[in-house]
């Protein structure tokens, strides 16, 4: 049976539980032990998740690349071809095989050469959007915007310029509203685009005091009588779309009643909220633990979520020292490591393997013999990869212990890795 307290951590993921519950904290620096700000989070698939460095790559002048959905995602639509840039940057992001008609690979964001992070997160419109939005919608879906910012931006700000432009540009395939924090050493952004097709969009400056934790992602009140705002920017037609359906009349504008759920901020996000402005009042500030906290806490992390990836926003004297700190599956039974933009390879055990990885389970490893049914029917991942242990697979194994007796191993596991991480920080500081 389970423990009294893996009852309770279960039931605090069924009860919460409304499709996707990616999850994203950012930390401003004036809170940071180290000066530098935090952007962490992690995303919640039932699929394979591996970890990725894409190398710089020169494309052809003509080059086109697939972005959207497929008819089988929730609010369906059609695979389009749109131009892929000259050049697109060097990053490393986490992959995972399934969401809901969005093809393989799929992510949540990750880290580029330039410092500059991105995190998605769900952000769920109102549902009149919902039902007006094309059975045949097409353009980039989330997980192409991320990548597009990780591919193309040097700055936050580019960041949500890059989305800004795709969107009005080639449309957007959304599942129902979606969030892109976006990040660098200078400031950070909080990005909704609410589904609809109708190119809406808005963003929010993260002031470098601020403390946001996004499950789902959130924007208030929006100061419209402002022009030109130095913390808001947002598509042209915002208000006035707004105006005529009738949701906006005069007064405050709040964007989450009048293109959000109404919900306001969600009850365990203002606690991961409240823990860290506990935590930041302390002489210590918050450090590299407390990240570590945010995505490790059992009441809001768990089997459903699929890795972890905290990032140190820092401008290091080399673009190649930019590191993120990985966990190969949800941080509560995973430690977390240091991976480094100038690294050539990782690890194969943080790689593809064919545990949860959709489609996999109908292929074959055998290369050698003539298989009925062609290539379809062979595996996507090396002989080579599958014989080393797979990271994920042995942290889920371990998780699985951990939550038949929370009172025993919850504890002890947290302590390993808290004594592993602490070593590793001291090591990576000198860099």
């Amino acid at each position: 049976m389970l423990s009294y307290t893996a009852s309770v951590i279960l039931s605090v993921f069924l009860r919460n539980f409304e499709g996707s519950l990616s999850y994203c904290v950012y930390i401003g620096k004036n809170h940071s032990a180290d000066g530098h700000a935090w952007l962490a989070g992690y995303g919640d698939e039932p699929s394979s998740h591996w970890l990725e460095i894409f190398p710089e790559q020169s494309h052809p002048e003509d080059a086109l690349v697939e972005v959207g959905v497929t008819p089988s995602a929730d609010l369906p639509g059609v695979r389009s071809s749109i131009p892929q840039v000259v050049k697109s940057f060097r990053k490393i992001r986490v992959s995972y095989s399934h969401y809901k008609g969005v093809p393989a690979p799929v992510t949540n964001g990750g880290l580029n050469e330039h410092g500059v992070a991105v995190r998605s997160v769900w952000s769920p419109s109102r549902k009149e959007l919902i039902e007006m939005t094309s059975k045949v919608q097409s353009g980039p879906s989330y997980s192409d915007l991320a990548g597009f910012v990780l591919e193309r931006a040097t700055t936050a700000r580019e960041g949500v310029e890059v989305i800004a432009k795709m969107i009005k540009k080639y449309g957007e395939s959304t599942y129902g509203g979606n969030t892109h924090v976006i990040a660098d050493a200078t400031e950070a952004w909080i990005m909704i685009e609410p589904a609809g097709g109708k190119g809406l969009w808005a963003a929010e400056r993260l002031s470098d005091d601020a403390i946001r934790a996004c499950r789902p992602g959130y924007i208030g009140s929006i100061p419209i009588a402002c022009e030109n705002h130095p913390d808001f920017i947002y598509s042209q037609n915002l208000v006035s779309f707004a105006k005529e359906m009738g949701w906006y009349v005069d007064g405050n504008f709040d964007f989450n009643a009048i293109y959000g759920d109404g919900a306001g901020v969600w009850a365990g996000a203002r606690w991961v909220e409240n823990e860290l402005e506990t935590r930041a009042m302390k002489p210590s500030r918050i450090e590299f633990r407390d990240m570590v906290w945010a995505l490790r806490t059992e009441r809001l992390t768990g089997d459903t979520a699929g890795y972890g990836q905290i990032v140190p926003l820092v401008n290091p004297v080399s673009n190649q020292l930019r590191m993120l700190w990985h966990a190969p599956s949800g941080a509560v039974s995973a430690p977390f490591s240091p991976v480094f933009m100038g690294q050539t390879e990782i690890p194969l055990e943080f790689g593809k393997h064919r545990y949860l990885t959709v489609g996999e389970a109908a292929r074959f490893l055998d290369t050698d013999k003539p298989v009925c049914g062609g290539p379809e029917t062979l595996s996507k991942v090396s002989l080579r990869t599958e014989s080393f242990t797979a990271a994920v697979v042995e942290c889920k194994r371990l998780l699985y212990l951990i939550l038949q007796n929370t009172d025993s191993f919850l504890e002890q596991a947290n302590l390993a890795f808290t004594q592993r991480e602490r070593s590793l920080v001291l090591r990576t500081k000198k860099f």
